[in-house]
């Protein structure tokens, strides 16, 4: 078998290209079941690739980590007969194997760093030295599977392949730049690069922009963008274009080049032949390509953050947006509220899964008519990457600074089939990606302040309170939290704000009671909401004057409780009573923070 080091001293190192799109499994069948099914169509594949001029060729395995990770019995013998054909086809032209390992699901119950390691370990007991990380999303458990790799078997060959749209970001919305320089920091990575997803134009821009790379840099892109259906998913990207982009990476400086989707033996053979006729000397690593034009200063910050990070307490407040086109009501609360002494509003998106106005378009009207810094929530439910980029950058153009990331309540609804929820993401990695739009020259001057959710009121608050910290560390500044209405809840929020500290900002919920309905209703049918009976009971018997007048009564009095816990209040307006929540807000004011100082 060659020695893939050995090569990368002298010239690029050439891979096969795409198996699962060009050999076609049968209808309802995994390619990856054709190694115990069809094992001479999949020697077939293998061996027109190595007569094509591959130096390299991946194992028939790549759907495996999310087969082991659903506890499919079959993986094993899958990932044996998949090495089996794979060494077998090698044998004529000593080509290197490479074990295939696609994307593993992380989770807590079971982590994508056990999955990896499982199969990993298999492989090595087979014979495997070379082993290969490709398409994925972020880099959770690579880090760790290629130690346990280079443990067992010390001199193998670790290469990590990143799925990266043509913007330079993945699926889960970590930007390539940053995941090679945590491969490379990581110690246990041989070679690291792009595969999948970009056609090989934007491909060889994405390598330009990443500048110089300490270890090889592997280039897979798909042969172009493909056209969908009904039935078939077709890519039309022509061989020697394939050829004549890839070849010149090589020339800039990439050590590692193949193929993904769409790609057959006859792109593998026209960059063979490109390769070839390179000169024998190339540059060790691509150079970078990025723009040092001046842009114009643009305001980074806004009021409300002016103050929260000054150590003010600050008011923010929630105002449902309206559930049909008219708009006019909802900016008249607006004023009046800012004209109380709201610092921020904050705008839910379609909370409890029901349409309302969009949450961000009635930020940009409130903010741009009214001058109010504003908070849209941003769910991860109704959006993918592209409509979550695009709604962020359109934001941050009309002057929004702050965005609440949460997953967000799913679709109650008994079509699944019809009516889905998205959610590429969680509210961590949704976070993780605005953070990340800005600097290196990237999309943002600065980055969105990410605020998100602190359920107070969670049965294991232990488990809510690790999350809180996963927040912080991909991106978060601070929490709104749920509804302060049980001293279970003020003992949650004095042991977030000791296990969070300082560095997290911390709004105290507080929301007015205003019926007994109202509270039966709450503790009963909002996710996240716990009203002590104490209060329920209270509200008995009490007509509309007196149940606002005893909720303004318990709101300060939860008020008075969290307020050496808080940066602040994070009010929410029941049934859009405006008037109710202005004097909620003059009070705060008055007897609480005015006092303060």
């Amino acid at each position: 078998m060659k020695d893939v080091r050995k090569i990368l001293k002298k010239r690029p190192l050439l891979f096969d290209g795409g198996m699962g799109t060009y050999y076609k499994a049968k209808p309802g069948q995994e390619c990856e079941q054709a190694n115990l099914l069809d094992p001479d169509g999949i020697l077939t594949v293998h061996r027109a690739y190595l007569e094509a001029g591959a130096d390299a060729i991946k194992t028939n395995t790549f759907g495996l980590p999310r087969m082991a990770a659903a506890q499919n019995p079959m993986w094993e013998a899958m990932a044996d007969e998949g090495w089996k054909l794979a060494a077998q086809a090698a044998v004529k032209t000593s080509a290197a194997v490479f074990a295939d390992l696609g994307p593993a699901p992380d989770t807590e119950a079971l982590p994508a760093a056990q999955i990896y390691t499982a199969l990993a370990e298999r492989f090595a007991a087979l014979g495997a030295k070379n082993f290969l990380f490709e398409t994925l999303s972020s880099d959770a458990g690579v880090a760790e599977a290629a130690k346990k790799i280079k443990e067992t078997v010390p001199d193998a060959f670790v290469l990590v392949s990143f799925a990266v749209l043509p913007d330079g970001y993945t699926r889960e919305g970590r930007h390539c730049a940053e995941l090679v320089r945590s491969m490379t920091a990581c110690g246990a990575v041989d070679a690291v690069g792009l595969n999948c997803v970009s056609a090989p134009g934007a491909m060889r821009t994405l390598v330009q922009q990443l500048g110089r790379t300490e270890l090889p840099l592997s280039v897979m892109p798909n042969a172009g963008y493909p056209v969908v259906t009904r039935t078939r998913v077709q890519y039309q990207g022509r061989p020697e274009y394939f050829a004549r982009e890839m070849v010149g990476l090589a020339a800039e400086g990439v050590r590692i080049l193949g193929g993904c989707c769409g790609t057959t033996p006859a792109h593998i053979a026209a960059l063979r032949a490109a390769l070839d006729a390179l000169p024998k000397t190339l540059p060790a690593a691509p150079a970078a390509a990025v723009s040092t034009a001046t842009k114009p200063e643009v305001k980074t910050d806004d009021a409300f953050l002016r103050k929260l990070n000054a150590g003010k307490k600050v008011i923010a407040i929630e105002l449902d947006s309206p559930k049909d086109a008219d708009l006019t009501g909802y900016l008249d609360g607006a004023r009046r509220l800012q004209a109380a002494g709201a610092d921020l509003l904050t705008i839910a998106d379609c909370p409890i899964a029901r349409a309302r106005m969009d949450s961000s378009l009635v930020a940009c009207r409130v903010h741009r008519e009214l001058g109010l810094n504003v908070l849209p929530h941003m769910t991860c439910r109704d959006r993918n990457l592209n409509a979550t980029k695009a709604l962020l950058l359109g934001l941050y153009a009309e002057g929004v600074r702050e965005v609440l990331a949460i997953t967000g309540d799913p679709i109650p609804t008994a079509e699944r089939d019809e009516v889905k929820n998205v959610y590429q993401f969680n509210s961590r990695k949704l976070a993780q990606y605005i953070v990340s739009l800005a600097g290196e020259g990237r999309e943002m001057p600065s980055a969105m302040t990410v605020l998100g959710a602190l359920n107070l009121n969670a049965r294991n608050f232990d488990v809510e309170l690790r999350r809180a910290v996963e927040k912080l560390e991909n991106g978060m500044s601070g929490f709104l939290t749920q509804p302060v209405l049980s001293a279970q809840a003020v003992e949650n929020l004095r042991k977030a704000r000791q296990t969070l500290g300082e560095r997290a900002k911390i709004l105290a919920g507080i929301m007015p009671v205003v019926s007994q309905r109202n509270a039966i209703f709450m503790e009963n049918e909002i996710n996240g909401i716990h009203v002590e009976e104490d209060i329920i009971q209270r509200f008995a018997g009490l007509d509309r004057e007196q149940g606002e007048a005893l909720g303004l009564e318990v709101s300060m009095q939860m008020a008075r409780e969290a307020l050496p816990y808080a940066d602040g209040f994070y009010l929410m307006t029941p049934f859009n009573r405006v008037a109710l929540m202005e004097r909620l807000i003059a009070r705060l004011k008055t007897e609480l923070l005015d006092a303060e100082g």
